[in-house]
Parts: C-alpha cells; structure tokens; sequence
C-alpha cells in the first residue's frame, strides 16, 4: 500500500514516539544516580528568581575560580540526561576549568515532561519571561550577576531537545545572548505541540522562517542578532537531519547572509559549511543521535558520540572564546 506522505510522517513520528517510551521511560523508575565527581564545584541555587518552568538551576564553578569579566556558558541536556553528566561527558566541564569559565546547567524535572525533555515544541514554554525560557533567562541573569560575568559574552549551548530550546532561547533573548550552538536540534517554530514536535522530528518542515524568530524576540527588536553553530549526524533516525539544514537556512535569512558559504570543506567525512564568522553547519557522516566528541575532549556516554571530533573544541573556537582566553 502507498502511503500519503503526510501519513507517513505521522506514522513515524508515531513509532518515534513508542521507542522514546520505551526507552526512556524504564530510566525514571530508579533513583536518579548521583552526579559524577567534577574538578570543580557543582552548586545548586534553589532561589534564582522567577521560576514558571519549574527547572532546577545548577552551576559548575571553576577549579581555579573565576574572576570578574569572564564569559558564561548556559548548556542544556538532551532527554534523559542529568545536567552535570552531560556538560562532563560532552567535555565542556574540562573547558570551563581550563579558561576560568562557571557553567548554568538547567536541569529538566520528570514532573514537566515524563522524559524529562526542555518542551520546546510548546509555545507557553518557549515565549519571552514564560514557562522553561522564562526561568533559563532568570538563571542567566542571576550568574551574571553572582559571577559578574561580561554581558556582551553570554553563550548558550544544547543537544537534541535541549538544542532545539537554545534556538529557542536565541531567538526570545537575542539581547542575552552573544551566541549559540545548537546539536541535533531544530528550527524556531518547528512545532505548537508535542505531536507536531514529534512530526517534525521524524521529517523537517519544507521551510523554516526567519519571521518565526523575529516574532519570538522583544517587540521592535533592532539589535544584533546572536551568532550560530550547528551541528548534525547525517544518520540520525531521531532528529530527521534535515532540521539542520533548515536551521541553518532560517539563520542565514535572518543575518542577511549570502546562499552561498564563503567555506564548504569536507575531510574524514565531516563537511564544514561557514558562512563567515556568524553562522556555520557541521556535518558528521555516519553519526546518528548525539553530541560529538573526541581528539582527548570528553567522551562517550549516553548521547555522547565518540566522532573523533571535539564539538565543544570547535564551538569554542566558533565563539572565540580560546582567542582571548
């Protein structure tokens, strides 16, 4: 029988669906495990501000401490992960020891979302100053103020459902953030609900528009907008990887950008596209669902993929975060 393709995408989105279940959910039943041992210091701050996401903010502070004028780091996990074995595995601990840099880890509760996944496809979780971007905001500004952080280098990063709540993020507080990295993730706008979430995961809209992320941000907005690195398994069976394509598109629109990259290079199956040193789209042959690491920066683990490339190297680099610091 030749299904329409609206029915198939349903359908997929459907069996996405069943396997997310069945694989996630059994994880929720145990205790969740204590975080691992990190060089520097895992803080909680149970009082932050406003919180109408209910998330809980944790921060990694520095080994060596952080003077006054550094950058700030927001990473948000994928589904099922904890906050603090994300941003371990993913290497990100090592780089914020290394340059001094404190760490917001959001972390997702079960009681918002039985897979403990940011709800970026619900738009009462992605508005400005509402739901989860409304407390990851509060976070923010609340580590910039504690750590005294420069307000013009404020970073936000994310894998798969966390990915798709940094573009989100982006797009609501472009006047928070310097720049972004989005892995495994999708589009501004790509979905008002969670099956059409699932829809969209299973197979990306035709077209993402860059007025989906001009309606998200302040009314009359005419700042900068923020800086964007993304990155994609081409053998993702998760998040179709065309997503990424698309964002990187609705990103190139609402630059002002060029079609064209001014770099397209491929080597060991890794295809970097740039479009100068605003945006620019990484992607991994062969990878399917998860965070890219390696070359001694992190290292496997749930979601954490073994590619012999260092995402949060590269991301770093894309932020110029090792040029001065």
């Amino acid at each position: 029988m030749r299904w329409p393709l609206s029915l198939k995408t349903l359908k997929r989105g459907l069996r996405l669906a069943a396997r997310v279940a069945k694989a996630e959910l059994p994880r929720l039943k145990p205790p969740l495990p204590a975080a691992p041992p990190l060089p520097g210091r895992l803080v909680e701050f149970p009082a932050f501000g406003a919180n109408p996401g209910k998330l809980r903010m944790l921060v990694h502070e520095p080994s060596g401490g952080v003077a006054p004028g550094r950058p700030l780091i927001v990473l948000l996990h994928g589904c099922g992960q904890q906050a603090a074995g994300f941003a371990e595995a993913s290497g990100w601990i090592g780089l914020a020891d290394r340059l001094g840099i404190p760490l917001v880890l959001p972390e997702q509760a079960s009681s918002n979302n039985g897979g403990r996944c940011f709800q970026w496809f619900e738009p009462a979780q992605t508005a400005r100053d509402a739901g989860e971007a409304g407390s990851i905001a509060a976070m923010t500004q609340a580590a910039i103020s504690h750590f005294g952080s420069d307000p013009d280098r404020i970073f936000i990063a994310g894998l798969s459902a966390g990915g798709a709540m940094t573009a989100a993020m982006l797009a609501a507080y472009p006047d928070l953030f310097a720049a972004g990295a989005v892995v495994a993730g999708l589009p501004v706008g790509s979905a008002t609900s969670a099956m059409q979430g699932l829809m969209r995961m299973a197979s990306a809209a035709p077209v993402a528009r860059d007025e989906a992320v001009r309606k998200a941000a302040p009314q009359d907005y005419r700042g900068a907008w923020p800086h964007l690195s993304v990155w994609q398994g081409d053998a993702d069976d998760t998040v179709a990887p065309e997503n990424a394509e698309r964002l990187a598109q609705q990103w190139q629109a609402l630059l002002g950008l060029p079609d064209a990259p001014v770099r397209d290079e491929t080597a060991a199956g890794v295809r970097h596209r740039a479009w100068g040193d605003a945006l620019e789209l990484w992607t991994l042959a062969g990878m399917g669902h998860g965070y890219p690491v390696g070359d001694g920066v992190g290292h496997a683990a749930s979601f954490i993929i073994d590619r012999g490339l260092p995402a949060t190297a590269r991301i770093a680099d894309f932020w110029r975060l090792t040029d001065t610091d």
